[in-house]
C-alpha cells in the first residue's frame, strides 16, 4: 500500500509510522520539517505546510494514495479542504478524532462507538464532532471513503498523564502537595502509543473500516489516585495528594479546567470489541506500570528534559491555598 501521513511525528503517529513501514507499507510523510521528533526511517518525506494549499499541491504533485491519514485536522474547514484535495485520488481517508467527543459525562460505561457525540464543555471536542459530521455527510452523499479513529489519552515515553507534566513530578520529589481533581476515584484509560499503533495500522487499507468510526484504547482502567501514585513510585517518591473540585480548578485556570470538565473529570473507559473485530491481532500488552518506567528513564537520561514551569507551580500553590481557605484542614 501507498500511504500518506499528514503530520506523522506526533506522540501517536511516531509509533504508527515505523510499524507501518515494518509491515511493508510505502509510507509518505508530509510536514513542515520542524518536529522535535525525527522523521520515520524508511519513509518518503515531503516538505509542505498542510495549512497552505499551494505548498501541499507542490509537495504532492500528481501522487495518488491508497490511504491518507490526517493527524492534524481539528476544525471542519480542515476537513473541507481535504475532501476537495483528495476526492478521487484516495482509497481511504482516515481522520484522527478524539474519544472526548463522546457524550460527556457518559451515561453508560464502558463506552461503545454507538454512544452519541456530545461534549458541551470543551471546544476542542465540539470541533472534532463537527469534523466527524462533515465526513459522515461526505460518505453518505458521495461515498467519500472515510474512516474515523478516536484515540483516548495516548502516551509515549515523553508524556506524563497529569496537567503540568514534569513540574508535578518535581513537586512530588520535593514533598509538595499535588492536585488531583475531584476525589481522584474517577476511572481513566491510558494507552501506550505502541499498543495503539497495532490497532491503527491494521485499519489501513481495511475495507471493513470504511464508513466506520472506531476507538482504540487500553482495557486497563485506573483511577487518577492510582495514576499519580504510580508516577510517584516510578520516580522513587510518594504523591502528597490534595483533592480539589474541577470547577474550582477551572475558576483559576480556564485551559486546565476545560480539559478537566470536558474530559478528565469524568469516568471514561471503553469497550474495545469493535477494533478487535476489525483487527483481530490487536491487543494492548503494555501496562501503565511498565510504561511509566519508560517515562522515568527518559526524564532521568537528560537533565534538560526535567523542565519545571514556575507559572504552573504558582497556579497550583494558589489553587491549594484558595481551597484550604474555604475548607481549612481538608486534604
Amino acid at each position: 500500500m501507498k500511504v500518506l501521513f499528514l503530520g506523522g511525528t506526533g506522540i501517536i503517529s511516531s509509533a504508527c509510522a515505523p510499524l507501518a513501514i515494518s509491515r511493508g507499507i510505502d509510507l509518505f510523510v508530509l510536514n513542515r520539517g520542524k518536529s522535535v521528533r525525527p522523521e520515520p526511517a524508511g519513509a518518503t518525506v515531503l516538505t509542505g505546510d498542510v495549512r497552505d494549499p499551494e505548498s501541499v499541491a507542490r509537495a504532492l504533485g500528481d501522487h495518488t494514495f491508497d490511504v491518507v491519514v490526517n493527524w492534524i485536522a481539528y476544525t471542519p474547514d480542515h476537513i473541507e479542504v481535504d475532501i476537495e484535495r483528495f476526492r478521487g485520488r484516495v482509497g481511504q481517508y482516515v481522520f484522527i478524532s478524539s474519544a472526548s467527543a463522546y457524550q460527556t459525562p457518559a451515561v453508560t460505561l464502558p463506552v461503545t462507538e454507538s454512544m452519541i457525540l456530545d461534549n458541551p464543555y470543551w471546544l476542542y471536542s465540539r470541533n472534532k464532532i463537527a469534523c466527524e459530521d462533515r465526513l459522515v455527510r461526505a460518505y453518505r452523499e458521495e461515498k467519500f471513503p472515510m474512516t474515523i479513529v478516536r484515540p483516548s489519552h495516548t502516551y509515549d515515553r515523553t508524556s506524563l498523564p497529569m496537567d503540568g507534566g514534569y513540574t508535578v513530578v518535581d513537586r512530588m520529589l520535593q514533598g509538595k502537595k499535588v492536585i488531583v481533581h475531584g476525589d481522584g476515584t474517577s476511572l481513566w484509560t491510558y494507552t501506550h502509543h505502541a499498543d495503539f499503533a497495532k490497532g491503527f495500522v491494521g485499519l489501513l487499507g481495511n475495507t471493513r473500516a470504511i464508513g466506520e468510526a472506531v476507538h482504540i484504547t487500553n482495557d486497563e482502567w485506573l483511577t487518577w489516585n492510582q495514576l499519580f501514585q504510580m508516577v510517584a513510585s516510578a520516580f522513587g517518591t510518594r504523591a502528597n495528594i490534595v483533592h480539589i473540585p474541577s470547577d474550582l480548578i477551572a475558576a483559576h485556570d480556564q485551559r486546565w479546567g476545560d480539559g478537566l470538565l470536558g474530559d478528565k473529570a469524568h469516568c471514561l473507559v471503553f469497550d474495545n470489541s469493535k477494533i478487535k473485530r476489525l483487527v483481530p491481532d490487536f491487543g494492548c500488552t503494555i501496562s501503565y506500570s511498565q510504561g511509566v518506567r519508560e517515562v522515568r528513564d527518559w526524564y532521568s537520561a537528560d537533565a534538560a528534559r526535567r523542565v519545571v514551569n514556575p507559572a504552573f507551580n504558582a497556579t497550583c500553590d494558589k489553587i491549594i491555598a484558595s481551597y484550604q481557605s474555604i475548607w481549612p484542614g481538608r486534604e
